[in-house]
């Protein structure tokens, strides 16, 4: 398919107001979709990044709701329908909060499972409908090297990413046969405001094979072959791009 057919496709990127989720956006308005760029508390992140790939030709919105609350998610989602379904559905909204697991406040547990596990509920399963009916589309969760390796002090961040690894596998049954794949990319460490300071050059020559950080933009080029007709036949699976981690 070429760049002017995706211009009828809509894809939303959730958390689009950070590093991977910005170069997502950027690249998938760079092949032709029509974005929705969503961010919860960085709303002038998100309307920068709208004014920037506007301002190239692309196309792109703004969207602005929390992914904690159902009540939200379907009232913006619900806007967004009237005027055609969102094919590309790009959860990337995450948060972590760190504790080992004797010292994990209840608040921490919860928060994290709200927004990386139940935020992927509250913004998907409103959109399923009306994506299946067009026979065509593609779900994608963003996820994490901690859901398959562990992390200490990260209990609660690895067991929301492990479960939408169960979950990519289940929905993606559901929805083969309607021309949906979903599929899972699950990142290791990448150089973003997130991650700066958390390791040291040091320490990442001694993580990762490849001695180095990835690439936001390495994130989004996969996530764009995921996204595109190409990857057609791929679905129910996890992708991991992490340097050679745990592999």
């Amino acid at each position: 398919m070429t760049s002017t057919e995706n211009i009828f496709r809509r894809a939303l990127v959730t958390g689009a107001s950070g590093g991977i989720g910005g170069a997502i956006a950027r690249t998938l308005a760079g092949q032709g979709f029509e974005v929705l760029v969503h961010a919860n508390r960085q709303r002038e992140a998100a309307e920068a990044l709208v004014a920037e790939i506007n301002s190239s030709g692309g196309r792109a919105q703004a969207l602005v709701f929390d992914v904690t609350d159902r009540s939200a998610c379907e009232a913006a989602l619900g806007t967004q329908l009237e005027a055609g379904p969102i094919q590309v559905i790009v959860n990337n909204a995450g948060v972590h909060d760190d504790a080992v697991f004797p010292g994990m406040r209840a608040e921490q547990w919860q928060r994290v499972i709200d927004v990386n596990l139940n935020g992927f509920f509250n913004v998907t399963q409103p959109l399923m409908l009306p994506l299946l009916r067009t026979r065509w589309g593609r779900i994608i969760a963003i996820t994490s090297v901690a859901a398959q390796a562990g992390n200490r002090g990260q209990v609660n961040y690895a067991a929301a990413k492990g479960a939408l690894h169960s979950a990519v596998k289940s929905l993606a049954l559901e929805c083969a046969s309607r021309g949906v794949t979903v599929n899972a990319v699950a990142p290791g460490i990448i150089a973003t405001d997130m991650s700066t300071g958390a390791f040291n050059d040091a320490a990442i020559k001694q993580l990762v094979p490849m001695q180095r950080a990835g690439q936001a933009q390495e994130v989004a080029d996969l996530v764009a072959f995921l996204a595109s007709d190409k990857a057609g036949y791929i679905s129910g699976q996890t992708i991991a791009i992490n340097g050679g981690m745990y592999s």
